[in-house]
């Protein structure tokens, strides 16, 4: 992967990939891991961008892609990592995994279905509900009713963990 293309095309989006990337995993180490695939894998399929969506909203999907895949893997006992260290621009904000109100909050996403994970991330995010219905593939008009319902879990999941 070139490094313009990883400092142009990738590093600005990196807060996005590491939420999602976090929200999938359970340590540091595998974290790493799907990081280093989303990001090749949005280099391998760069050429696929068709900017009918924003380069975010497509890095978004790339990156659910690639977790949601690697997860299906790792149930089936099949894993395809090649790991390194991750670029030292984006280590500091990886290391998530030390602050407690920040786990607690990781922690009761990933009780969520995996695409209940997705959704309350992209509204984390603030993205729209057509952005986040445009991502996920569902329809736009059920994304408010169920992001109530996800924010229901979660309050009724961190109340029982204090």
């Amino acid at each position: 992967m070139g490094s313009d293309f990883y400092q142009q095309s990738i590093l600005p989006f990196a807060g996005i990939i590491i939420k999602i990337c976090r929200a999938y995993t359970h340590s540091q180490e595998d974290f790493e891991d799907y990081y280093q695939e989303v990001c090749l894998q949005i280099w391998r399929s760069r050429d696929n961008f068709n900017a009918e969506s924003k380069w975010s909203t497509w890095i978004y999907k790339v990156a659910l892609n690639v977790c949601l895949t690697h997860l299906k893997q790792r149930k089936k006992g099949q894993q395809q990592f090649v790991s390194d260290a991750l670029p030292d621009e984006v280590h500091d904000d990886a290391k998530a995994f030390g602050s407690d109100d920040i786990n607690l909050l990781y922690n009761a996403i990933k009780h969520l279905s995996e695409i209940d994970r997705a959704v309350i991330l992209l509204y984390l995010e603030e993205k729209s509900y057509v952005e986040i219905g445009e991502i996920i593939g569902a329809n736009t008009n059920s994304i408010g009713v169920r992001i109530t319902r996800i924010k229901e879990r979660l309050n009724k999941f961190i109340q029982a963990q204090e």
